[in-house]
């Protein structure tokens, strides 16, 4: 439910690739807009007619408003809104929440439209493979229960994100075909970048025990769990009506890096996200991590089954850059979250704690204590050399015909901050692409941009 746009630089990244130019900030910020209804208000950089409602996080903890102070005692400057005119900093952050309940893709889109008769859902159905007469894609074979079915079309589009596409692409043909004839598979069309690229985002916790009794860590308490669903079933309030994530920010770790490497997602509780706590009564944390890792990792089938999960090998710290990132971001979370705005609440940290205190030690505690923030990422990407995967002006599959892909595997490259708002807009734009639809005009607004960056986008002003 955290919706992040990434940064403006991210496009003009990905329109720096050979026949990636209608991929830029320019081209996407129109179908941005189109996909939302920004309660915090529309203005030049976000929409209002959209079908994706988001609400701006209250924040109201006292722990949010120390984090926000804390920030600026340790130089870095607070933002209206981070998907809007300038992302550098922080701020209270968007989410697809709507009168207390999740605004899924689904509910945005696909509610509002089932009894439309060309429509038809099937769920609980695990497609197996895609149908081909010769490089033709002419429907998808799937399973329901232990019955085999198939069903024809004009065009698929695969959606199954960034391990699903290109697995069963890959199962299908489509792929690697030295890799896939030595799993028995008859190759469709030789397809080398399917699978490979991918990219991700590692996070870990930075947790701080609380001297006062300010965090939500109450709500956990069983006696206390009947009010809070109480509240949210009959009133839509309280702590079931959020996803506890309401602010954060974006930061670069160094003066070398040209725009945010780094993103903060603060929580005024200190949890894990299997449920257990380091502390037995209150605390708070932030979730840090590099976003533009040069690491690439793979996703490989090991069987011709569809059943058997493909190989995911991410190559999480395996760079220079990656793990001198790294050392960083836990430095800068540490300057943050050790200012005098949070010596109210200080007392002590609980995660790494002081004994993690070289660079070696922050590596081996990151090693050992990381986890995906579930961002897998670019495993069938847009492009025109030989190591991509999808036309970037259809998202058609290289070598194939009525066949795309429209999920996070197509990106390029991972977008700084959590990867569901560029997916949607992904999507947008493909939508319009597919039906052969004019493109949104491209829109002129630029963005703020740390002066002297050497990237196209310049600042118009502070």
């Amino acid at each position: 439910m955290i919706f992040q746009r990434g940064n403006p630089m991210d496009y003009e990244r990905w329109a720096s690739d050979p026949g990636m130019e209608t991929w830029d900030y320019a081209h996407c910020l129109p179908y941005f807009k189109r996909m939302e209804t920004t309660r915090a208000g529309a203005d030049a950089w976000r929409g209002g007619e959209g079908p994706l409602i988001l609400e701006r996080g209250p924040a109201t903890n006292p722990l949010f408003g120390a984090f926000f102070e804390a920030a600026t005692q340790a130089g870095y400057p607070l933002t209206d809104d981070v998907n809007g005119y300038r992302q550098e900093g922080f701020a209270r952050f968007d989410r697809n929440i709507n009168n207390g309940r999740r605004w899924s893709a689904a509910r945005a889109y696909l509610h509002p439209v089932m009894d439309r008769p060309n429509l038809h859902v099937k769920t609980l159905a695990f497609t197996t493979r895609i149908l081909f007469e010769g490089t033709r894609a002419v429907g998808v074979e799937y399973v329901t229960g232990r019955t085999r079915h198939t069903v024809r079309a004009g065009e698929v589009i695969l959606a199954g994100g960034a391990i699903n596409s290109p697995q069963l692409l890959q199962l299908s043909g489509v792929g690697n075909a030295d890799e896939l004839t030595a799993l028995g598979i008859r190759p469709v069309a030789d397809v080398k970048g399917v699978g490979e690229h991918l990219q991700d985002h590692l996070e870990v916790y930075i947790q701080y025990a609380s001297k006062l009794p300010v965090s939500i860590a109450p709500g956990l308490k069983y006696h206390n769990r009947p009010k809070l669903a109480a509240d949210w079933l009959f009133l839509r309030k309280g702590l079931g009506a959020t996803n506890h994530f309401e602010g954060g920010g974006f930061v670069r770790s160094n003066e070398d890096v040209t725009y945010p490497n780094l993103m903060f997602h603060f929580l005024p509780i200190a949890i894990r996200y299997d449920g257990t706590s380091p502390v037995k009564g209150h605390g708070y944390q932030v979730h840090i991590g590099p976003m533009y890792s040069d690491a690439r990792g793979t996703c490989k089938i090991r069987s011709a089954d569809p059943r058997v999960k493909p190989a995911l090998l991410f190559n999480y710290l395996s760079t220079d850059q990656d793990r001198r990132e790294w050392i960083e971001s836990i430095r800068v979370a540490r300057d943050i979250l050790t200012q005098s705005a949070f010596a109210p609440y200080n007392d002590g940290e609980i995660s790494p704690g002081p004994k993690v205190d070289t660079d070696e030690e922050i590596l081996d505690w990151v090693r050992d204590d990381a986890e995906t923030a579930l961002h897998p990422s670019c495993t069938a990407r847009m492009g025109v050399d030989e190591a991509s995967v999808l036309d970037p002006l259809s998202l058609a599959v290289h070598g194939t015909q009525g066949l795309r892909v429209v999920d996070a595997s197509a990106m390029p490259y991972v977008t700084n901050g959590n990867i569901y708002a560029p997916v949607i807009m992904l999507a947008e734009k493909a939508a319009d692409l597919i039906a052969g639809n004019t493109p949104l005009t491209p829109l002129t607004e630029v963005p703020w941009y740390r002066h002297g960056a050497g990237m196209p986008l310049q600042p118009t002003s502070l």
